[in-house]
């Protein structure tokens, strides 16, 4: 099947998964675009983008119901908008030129899907983000962007930037030079205008719109998006011979899809994403109990997209008169992911794991040796052919004991480094055993992705020289190493991109120190401990375990899983611990943890971005920590 546009992104490896914590600055749109545009200052766009990402990717979301279009969209309107600065400067705010904008990109999208044929799934795709919950006001949400059209421009600007960016009426009287009087009648007249609007078009309307309309129709934008739509309107707009799509490369290492990572999506994409049920519990059994029973056991299949080869195992298994499901990502380090939904008629299987927007779909052969279908994330798609196994390809895990530094080797240890892709510092950890001499196993981490054990299929050492190769992520290493300062430099390459990378042998006294992290004994006076919870958002459930321990200096440190995705052991960037207070930050993906000790419980909120939700943890000393 030949690549669909955009398919070189397809599975380009570990997505960096959340938003880059970038400097704020302050200042109204002409401000900011007339600095921006004097100076091509990155800060300047920067702060533009996080101004209005959300209403922006918001309103593509509604007009196309697609994630991942939805995010392309976001990136092109950014794009336009920093070829458009010239021209903007005198505009006090750019919120109702970045909503037409969105319209114009989304339609132009809509239309190109229209031309592949794919008008079935667009209108299912938009019916279901259209009609989230079971809201009064979700058969409005389709027509909000059209009813908004037809304000005038003033007015449409005002309710833009009141109801879908937040702002007060103080700050948007600011912003348009009138009193906040003034904007408190000018929305609200707005609003009877958006009310006798759908009521001319036959909906019953409860009360006059107002926020809740508003608030359904809001989409928070995925972590990552302001940095990538940030860095790919700048190169755009610097001539850079790289297209929007190929930009947002520049922010992966490591990743599955061009939108979201498919084992390892951060907290910040899910709590975007907001669809579907992921709550791992028994799976009932399908509608047909028969076709499952034949397609027991484990299914192995390869992934095959822009030079990445993906090695997927689906375990199909029952107990207790219940089907269940988990994937390992085997080139990604990812074990036992679950698979919520499952269900088979005859011999077609379907699978899907909402959390990460992908599904697969197949038929099961005459033989009962080969199911063949294709695997959908978002609206990316590529063939999979699963063949049923006895001796499936596992993660490949490497002792401590295997990677003890020994005399007669100079690479077998634990290296550490920082790669920068763009702005994101990714610290990757690199695990060599020198099996026999000359002969090499080795697998890498990517810490701040909480991705663990991806195999290293070739690895050669003509000193001092050292090359290592990983097919399934489609990346490479060369770099040579100096003995004296136990270092390993050289160059990481990857999705025709190249990148600067230096490891650092990993001293003793470091691994004694993370082996003297105290987890405490599980008394409830204790904060540090493993504690378990799960937020849950427009009715999507995802497990959140917290690691604190505290270091032998006093301080503390935190990490975190999210086992419905697979990911374990993000390192917090702070843990700030006072009993009975705690504060854990993840600056990566602007995740912030709030709570206090109440009666042995963790109670606090969890705050990403714009969203907030409560999230109470409790105490199990039986999750332990994986191994850093």
């Amino acid at each position: 099947m030949p690549p669909t546009r955009g398919s070189k992104d397809l599975f380009p490896l570990l997505q960096f998964s959340g938003n880059i914590l970038m400097k704020l600055m302050s200042g109204s749109d002409n401000q900011l675009i007339a600095e921006y545009d004097a100076h091509r200052a990155e800060d300047t766009f920067t702060a533009l983008v996080r101004q209005h990402i959300n209403m922006v990717f918001a309103t593509a979301m509604r007009q196309v119901g697609d994630h991942g279009a939805a995010e392309e969209i976001t990136q092109n309107v950014f794009v336009a908008l920093a070829q458009a600065s010239g021209k903007l400067k005198l505009h006090p705010t750019i919120a109702g030129w970045l909503h037409r904008t969105t319209l114009n990109k989304s339609r132009e999208w809509l239309r190109a899907e229209l031309r592949r044929h794919r008008r079935e799934e667009v209108a299912v795709a938009r019916e279901l983000a259209a009609t989230e919950g079971d809201s009064v006001w979700a058969p409005l949400v389709p027509l909000l962007d059209e009813a908004l059209l037809k304000l005038r421009e003033p007015d449409r600007q005002a309710v833009i930037m009141h109801y879908m960016e937040g702002q007060s009426f103080s700050e948007v009287g600011s912003t348009l030079g009138v009193a906040e009087d003034t904007v408190r009648k000018r929305v609200n007249r707005c609003l009877d205008e958006l009310t006798h609007f759908f009521q001319r078009r036959g909906f019953d309307m409860p009360m006059a719109v107002g926020v809740p309309l508003f608030a359904l129709a809001a989409h928070t934008a995925p972590a990552g998006l302001a940095a990538s739509a940030t860095s790919a309107a700048l190169a755009a707009h610097s001539a850079a011979s790289v297209s929007t799509l190929t930009l947002k490369g520049a922010l992966k290492i490591m990743a599955w899809t061009k939108t979201k990572t498919a084992i390892i999506t951060g907290v910040a994409v899910l709590l975007a994403a907001g669809t579907g049920t992921v709550a791992y519990h028994a799976i009932k059994v399908a509608r047909n109990t028969a076709a499952l029973t034949t397609m027991q056991g484990n299914w192995e299949g390869t992934l095959n997209m822009n030079g990445a080869h993906l090695r997927l195992v689906f375990k199909i298994f029952k107990t207790n008169d219940t089907f269940l499901v988990t994937m390992d990502s085997v080139d990604q380090g990812a074990a036992d992911v679950p698979v919520p939904q499952i269900s088979a008629g005859g011999r077609s299987l379907y699978m899907a794991i909402p959390a990460l927007g992908a599904d697969y779909r197949g038929t099961l052969n005459p033989n009962g040796t080969e199911i063949s279908g294709k695997f959908t994330q978002l609206r990316y798609s590529a063939r999979l052919t699963l063949t049923h196994t006895d001796h499936p390809d596992t993660v490949t895990e490497l002792s401590a004991d295997q990677v003890a530094p020994a005399q007669n080797s100079d690479l077998q240890g634990a290296w550490q480094g920082t790669l920068m892709a763009g702005n994101v510092p990714l610290r990757l950890a690199l695990r060599i055993a020198e099996t026999s001499p000359g002969t090499f196993q080795a697998v890498m981490d990517s810490l701040d992705q909480g991705v663990k054990d991806m195999p290293i299929d070739s690895f050669t050492y003509q000193k001092p020289q050292v090359h290592f190769v990983m097919t399934g992520i489609n990346g490479d290493f060369v770099g040579d190493i100096n003995n004296t300062d136990d270092r390993l430099t050289g160059t990481w390459k990857q999705m025709g991109r190249k990148y600067p990378l230096t490891f650092e042998r990993v001293k003793n006294n470091a691994v004694a120190a993370a082996e003297q992290l105290d987890y405490g004994t599980g008394a409830s006076s204790e904060i540090q401990g493993h504690w378990k919870g799960a937020l849950t958002v427009k009715g999507m459930t995802l497990r959140i375990v917290f690691h604190i321990a505290q270091m032998p200096d006093g301080s503390y440190t935190a990490t975190m899983d999210s086992p419905d995705q697979g990911a374990t052991g993000i390192p917090a960037t702070t843990a700030e611990c006072n009993f009975p207070s705690v504060k854990l930050t993840w600056k990566a993906f602007d995740g912030v943890y709030a709570g206090k000790m109440v009666n042995g419980k963790l109670v606090g909120i969890w705050s990403q971005g714009k969203v907030s939700l409560p999230l109470d943890l409790q105490k199990d000393m039986t999750a332990q920590s994986p191994a850093a």
